[in-house]
C-alpha cells in the first residue's frame, strides 16, 4: 500500500483502518466498538476491548516461541556492566516483581511512582505495574526533590520504586536522599517504598516504610496478568505546563498498544527479532514508547543504555553500540549528535566502527536543524529521519514512514503526517492557511489511538490546554506550515515552554523560582537558541532597590537555586540584570518580543506598550551579552 492510500484510509475510514491494526494485538476480548466517547465527551478507542499490555509485550512472545530471543541488552559504560535478558527471563523477573508489589497491596488502578536510573530494573518495574493493571508514573531520576514532591502530591501513589543512586559521568547521584527529601516535602505519603541497592552507593532504609528490592522478590510468588479495559489508564507522565504546575498526561492501554505496535513497522521499518535503540531515558516519553513498550510489543530487542553520547568514554559511544548490538534503527535527540559533532566535527571516531547494520537514523524531541541534518546524512550514509511528536501524542505526528513508502527528506521538515493525524495549519480565526504560510499547527479530531485521554485529576485543564482554542481540533502549541508537497515544517513553540536538549521545561516555573530570591524584584525567563542544546534559558532580572550583591554573585546564586528546585536538566546559567522590562500598560511582560529579540527576528511594537524606550535598552543589553538582536 502506498503512503497516500494508507493515510487517506486512516483519515476517511478511521474505524475500519484501526480495527485492522488492532488485529495485530493479542486481546483477551477483541473490541467490537472501535471508536466511542466517554462520559466527558472525549474520543476513546477500542472501548469494549480487554487486554493486558505486559502480556502483549512479554508473555505472548514467550508463548509463541520467542522466549530465548534477547528482549533487553543492558549497557552501562559508567559502571562497566553489561547484561542481557531474554523474553523468558524478563517475563519471569517482571512477574516476580509484580508478585512482590501485589503482596504489599498494589492492585489494579493504584498509582506507583518510579524514580530510577537507566537500569533494567526500571523497565521491570514499569512492566510489573502494567501486569497488575496498576498505573505507573515514571519521574526522571535527575529531578530535584521539589519536582518529585509535586508529582507525588498530584499522582498520590501508594508506592514509590527507586534506587540508592544514579550515576553520571564520574559522579554518583544520591537518589535515596532526594527521595527522602521529596517525601518530606510532599503532603501525600506513600504506603511504602522499594529500593534497589547499587554497588556504587548503598542507602539506609527507613523501617516500616522502605523495603529492599532483592529481599522482596526473594520471597515473592509470580503474579498473573490482570485483564484491563482498553480505556483503562496504563501510565501518567508529567510534562511541563506554562503555569509551572506539570500536567499529568494519561495514556490508556488499548490505543497505546495498537498505535505503538503499528508505528514500529510503519515508521521505523522494524520486524520481530531485529534490534532497535532509542538513546533516551525512561523518565521521558521517548523512553516509555521506544525503549520499553513499542520494541517489546513488536518482538524486537531493545537497549537500556546508562551512558551519554560523549565522555562515556568518548564521542564514539553511539557508533560502538550500533556495531556491538547490530542495531538496525537508532533514535535520539538532535542535541545528542550536536554534542558528538562538537567533539568530532570530521567524524573520525566513526572510522573505528562497522555500522553496516544501521538502516535508518531517527531524530526527534526538538527541531532538527539543517546543519546537523546535512552533517549526519553525509557522515552515516543512511536515511536521516526527522520526525515530530509530543509527550501528549506518545508517537510521531509526522514522519518519513520508512516501512511504508520512504520519501526524499527535506532539511527542516518532519516530512508528512502519520496515519490518523489530520494535521492542519490554522490562523487565529480557525481558517486553514495556504501552503507555505505559517500558522498554528493543529490536529483535527478524532486523534488517532495512543494519544493522551486526559490530564490526571483535572479534565478541565485537558480541555482548556488542548481542545478549547479551536473547536474540533487538538492544539499542539507549535507553529509551522505545510508546503505545496504536503511536507510539515515545525518552527517552534507558541507558548512559554522551552525545549532544552529534547526536554520540555516551563519558563514560568523558572521565573517563580528566580523571583523567590531575596534580591530579585522582577524577572522574565526566555529561551535562546543554542547550537548544542537547541534552546537554553536566560533570565532577565530587575534587582530590588538597595540590593548590594554583585551581578556575578547573583547569577551564581540563581543558577544554584534553579538547579536545586528543578535539577541540572534545566541548564540555567545566564542571568542578565536590567533596569526595566518591556510591558503592556496592564503590566504584562512582552515575552513574545523578548523572544523575538533573542532570536534576532523582526517584531512589531504593540500599541499597548507602556514604555517604548525599554526595547532599545533591552536590545543593547542583549547585544552586549552576544544574544541575537531583532529590529522593530
Amino acid at each position: 500500500m502506498t503512503y497516500q492510500a494508507e493515510y487517506e484510509k486512516s483519515i476517511n475510514q478511521p474505524e475500519v483502518f484501526w480495527a485492522e491494526k488492532a488485529a495485530d494485538i493479542p486481546w483477551y476480548k477483541r473490541p467490537t466498538r472501535i471508536l466511542g466517547k466517554d462520559e466527558q465527551g472525549t474520543d476513546r478507542w477500542f472501548v469494549d476491548g480487554e487486554l493486558n499490555t505486559c502480556y502483549a509485550a512479554l508473555d505472548y512472545h514467550v508463548e509463541n516461541g520467542r522466549g530465548d530471543q534477547i528482549a533487553i541488552y543492558y549497557d552501562s559504560p559508567v559502571t562497566g556492566i553489561k547484561a542481557r535478558l531474554s523474553y523468558s527471563e524478563l517475563r519471569d523477573q517482571v512477574a516476580t516483581f509484580a508478585g512482590a508489589l501485589a503482596a504489599k497491596g498494589i492492585e489494579k488502578g493504584d498509582r506507583v511512582i518510579i524514580y530510577m536510573p537507566m537500569v533494567s530494573e526500571a523497565v521491570v518495574a514499569m512492566l510489573a505495574c502494567a501486569r497488575l493493571g496498576a498505573v505507573h508514573s515514571v519521574v526522571f531520576g535527575g529531578f530535584a526533590p521539589h519536582e518529585l514532591a509535586v508529582r507525588i502530591d498530584d499522582a498520590q501513589p501508594k508506592a514509590i520504586v527507586s534506587a540508592s543512586c544514579g550515576i553520571e559521568v564520574q559522579k554518583v547521584i544520591p537518589y535515596k536522599q532526594m527521595l527522602d527529601k521529596a517525601i518530606e516535602l510532599a503532603g501525600h505519603k506513600p504506603d511504602f517504598c522499594v529500593l534497589l541497592q547499587r554497588e556504587q552507593e548503598t542507602a539506609s532504609l527507613i523501617e516500616g516504610r522502605d523495603y529492599d528490592w532483592q529481599s522482596l522478590v526473594a520471597d515473592a510468588s509470580p503474579a498473573p496478568c490482570t485483564p484491563v479495559l482498553a480505556t483503562d489508564p496504563l501510565y501518567i507522565l508529567y510534562t511541563s505546563g506554562t503555569t509551572g504546575k506539570p500536567k499529568g498526561v494519561v495514556r490508556d492501554n488499548g490505543g497505546h498498544a495498537v498505535a505503538l505496535k503499528y508505528s514500529m513497522k510503519a515508521i521505523y521499518d522494524m520486524n520481530p527479532g531485529e534490534v532497535f535503540m532509542a538513546a533516551s531515558d525512561v523518565g521521558w516519553v521517548v523512553g516509555h514508547s521506544y525503549i520499553v513498550y513499542a520494541p517489546l510489543l513488536a518482538g524486537c530487542s531493545t537497549i537500556v543504555y546508562e551512558g551519554k553520547p560523549v565522555k562515556t568514554p568518548d564521542c564514539g559511544a553511539f557508533w560502538r553500540l550500533i556495531e556491538e548490538y547490530k542495531i538496525k534503527a537508532f533514535f535520539t535527540a538532535p542535541t545528542a549528535f550536536r554534542a558528538v559533532k562538537k567533539e568530532d566535527p570530521e567524524g573520525e571516531a566513526l572510522k573505528k566502527y562497522d555500522i553496516s547494520s544501521l538502516k535508518n537514523l531517527f531524530l526527534a524531541g526538538e527541531r532538527l536543524d539543517p546543519p546537523t541534518f546535512h552533517w549526519l546524512k553525509e557522515l552515516v550514509g543512511v536515511p536521516v529521519v526527522d520526525h515530530w511528536w509530543q509527550t501528549e501524542t506518545g508517537w510521531a505526528i509526522a514522519s518519513n514512514q520508512m516501512g511504508i513508502e520512504p520519501r526524499e527528506a527535506k532539511a527542516g521538515s518532519a516530512t508528512v503526517p502519520t496515519a490518523g493525524f489530520n494535521v492542519q495549519i490554522l490562523d487565529s480565526k480557525s481558517h486553514q492557511m495556504p501552503a507555505g504560510e505559517q500558522g498554528s499547527v493543529c490536529i483535527k479530531l478524532p486523534m488517532p489511538p495512543g494519544c493522551l485521554t486526559t490530564v490526571y485529576g483535572d479534565h478541565g485543564r485537558f480541555r482548556n490546554s488542548y481542545m478549547s482554542t479551536f473547536d474540533g481540533y487538538y492544539l499542539t502549541g507549535d507553529g509551522g506550515y505545510i508546503d505545496k508537497d504536503g511536507y510539515v515544517f515545525i518552527m517552534g513553540r507558541t507558548d512559554d515552554v522551552i525545549n532544552v536538549a529534547g526536554h520540555r521545561l516551563s519558563t514560568g516555573e523558572m521565573e517563580e523560582i528566580i523571583a523567590s530570591h531575596s534580591g530579585v524584584a522582577e524577572c522574565a525567563v526566555i529561551g535562546i537558541n543554542d547550537e548544542l542544546k537547541g534552546q537554553l534559558p536566560v533570565g532577565l532580572v530587575i534587582t530590588k532597590d538597595g540590593y548590594e550583591g554583585t551581578d556575578e554573585a547573583l547569577e551564581a546564586e540563581l543558577a544554584a537555586l534553579v538547579r536545586s528546585e528543578i535539577g541540572a536538566v534545566a541548564c540555567y546559567k545566564q542571568t542578565i540584570v536590567v533596569d526595566r522590562l518591556p510591558k503592556t500598560r496592564s503590566g504584562k511582560i512582552l515575552r513574545n518580543i523578548l523572544r523575538s529579540i533573542a532570536d534576532g527576528k523582526e517584531y512589531q511594537v504593540p500599541s499597548t506598550i507602556d514604555d517604548p524606550a525599554s526595547l532599545p535598552e533591552i536590545e543593547a543589553i542583549m547585544a552586549e551579552n552576544n544574544i541575537g538582536v531583532a529590529t522593530a
